[in-house]
């Protein structure tokens, strides 16, 4: 297949099939459109997939986010240590509260953040570390818990791309304090949007719970059920985060097909890993032993003493070739926002900067065919030996 064709093949796409869209359908058909039994079951089966007592949906990943920190109190002047190298939601959260977000540099040879650099970042100040599990793959989780055990700190796992991650057995959502999933359009499972926190302490997800439907003793359903009765007290400040049931329709017949959809992916993983590790051009992700990768991304580092094409050339040069792709993460402190008003600078953190700079994400996706995986394969194969140095 040349490399020249034109049909334009996305960084993602969805998997939706009609049973997506039956589930979805019987619910615009119930009567019952937000929050009721759907969210409630999704919660349920959720919680039962990932092994832990208490689920809540949410409206999003941000949102899970939010209300983790508002579970635990957060105020102003607390610090939260966590990674330069993740989504702006991560750190914004944490200045939704007046707090700081104190972040730490990766380590020198993955995404992941450094867990010596963490436990160097700790003061009295701290109140909280949120663990950032990139591109599928879990962060050092071990090391995570001693340093947040040893100071008496939560750790909140921003698992937006964990879904389904294993860490020595156990699933991402099941280990740390608080863990916080996104159900983006482009996630790993996909609500359109959405999220859910999961937790083993009964009193955090109840907090989370009122606190994500404006902190109200009585969500809509138990108030309009014929069960429910009208009254309600407002308990705290809370916010409209909560997650509808036509949202939760398309939660539930995606999770039914989560581990298809992560063989499909890890499949298509495997098959880039194969066909460009003998290159000798790219750094290639990997799945770390004992542990199950969850390939939500396929992130390759351009090696620049091997290629002469810069990283945005290169995007550019798959985009004229019809293929998407994608950058994870902008690390936070190179954004104006955290050097303006946090003092951050530009070589704070030179291993999140190196692993930037080489930074691409391949198109994956469960629906991805092996003639678009060639695709993608190919074009690189013919960069990787025109523009050898």
């Amino acid at each position: 297949m040349s490399v020249t064709q034109t049909e334009f093949l996305p960084f993602h796409r969805a998997m939706i099939e009609e049973d997506d869209i039956n589930s979805v359908v019987q619910v615009l058909r119930s009567g019952w459109l937000t929050t009721g039994a759907g969210a409630k079951r999704f919660e349920s089966e959720f919680a039962r997939y990932v092994g832990t007592a208490n689920a809540v949906a949410v409206s999003s990943c941000t949102a899970a986010l939010h209300l983790a920190l508002a579970a635990i109190r957060l105020k102003e002047g607390d610090e939260v240590i966590l990674p330069t190298m993740t989504f702006s939601s991560t750190g914004q959260v944490v200045l939704y509260f007046k707090g700081r977000p104190i972040l730490v540099d990766c380590e020198a040879d993955s995404f992941q953040a450094d867990p010596d650099a963490i436990e160097r970042a700790i003061t009295p100040r701290t109140r909280a570390i949120i663990a950032v599990h990139f591109a599928g793959s879990p962060a050092r989780m071990d090391a995570l818990l001693d340093i947040a055990r040893r100071h008496k700190l939560t750790l909140i796992e921003d698992a937006a791309h964990a879904l389904p991650t294993r860490y020595k057995g156990k699933m991402i959502g099941a280990i740390g304090d608080i863990t916080c999933f996104s159900f983006y359009a482009t996630k790993t499972l996909t609500t359109g949007e959405g999220g859910m926190v999961t937790t083993e302490d009964p009193e955090v997800a109840n907090r989370v719970r009122m606190l994500s439907l404006h902190g109200i003793s009585k969500d809509a359903y138990a108030r309009y059920t014929a069960a429910g009765t009208w009254r309600y007290e407002i308990l705290d400040l809370g916010y409209k985060y909560n997650m509808t049931d036509i949202q939760a329709a398309l939660g539930l017949s995606q999770l039914a097909k989560c581990d298809l959809m992560r063989e499909r992916r890890e499949r298509i993983a495997n098959r880039y890993t194969e066909a460009l590790s003998s290159l000798g051009a790219y750094e290639l992700p990997r799945a770390t032993p004992g542990t199950q990768h969850a390939w939500h991304l396929y992130a390759i580092k351009l090696k620049p003493d091997v290629l002469t094409l810069s990283r945005d050339r290169v995007i550019e040069e798959l985009k004229q070739r019809g293929i998407g792709t994608s950058v994870h993460f902008i690390p936070l402190h190179t954004h104006p926002y955290y050097q303006q008003n946090l003092g951050y600078r530009i070589g704070q953190f030179p291993n999140a900067e190196k692993h930037f700079e080489g930074a691409i994400s391949l198109p994956l996706f469960p629906g991805m065919t092996a003639e678009d995986t060639d695709r993608v394969i190919e074009a690189l194969h013919e960069l990787a030996v025109r523009h050898r140095r």
